[in-house]
């Protein structure tokens, strides 16, 4: 059994504007996003907790940690998959999002499933 893809998580991210709850005039932006966890390696892991960086647009940074995603703590099978929803509001029309989910596969073994950066952004901000 290759190492290498014995413990493997890919995550996706996908975003939206909300703009019902979002205040532009007073400095609130509010994004929600969808992330999609799929364990592409050959063992079980189960996730347990996040770490968020989110960078507004003036470079400002706040970290996120806590236990699971949304209350759970899904066990991912070889193949299996995990879709959440949740959001984050800003002081800045722009940002970004990066971390890492922390993962226990079945033999006992803690690695990290990072989360590539991606963007949120009002509409007709980015060119």
């Amino acid at each position: 059994m290759a190492e290498s893809k014995k413990y493997e998580i890919s995550v996706a991210a996908e975003t939206q504007y909300v703009p019902e709850q979002s205040d532009p005039a007073g400095g609130r932006y509010v994004f929600a996003y969808t992330i999609t966890i799929r364990n592409t390696g050959n063992i079980p892991a189960q996730l347990i907790s996040r770490h968020w960086i989110i960078t507004d647009a003036q470079s400002q940074v706040q970290e996120v940690k806590g236990l699971g995603v949304v209350g759970h703590q899904p066990l991912l099978k070889p193949g299996e998959s995990f879709e959440y929803t949740s959001g984050c509001a800003l002081p800045t029309p722009v940002g970004t999002m990066r971390g890492s989910y922390r993962m226990v596969a079945e033999d006992g073994t803690q690695f990290d499933a990072p989360i590539p950066e991606f963007t949120l952004a009002m509409p007709r901000v980015l060119h």
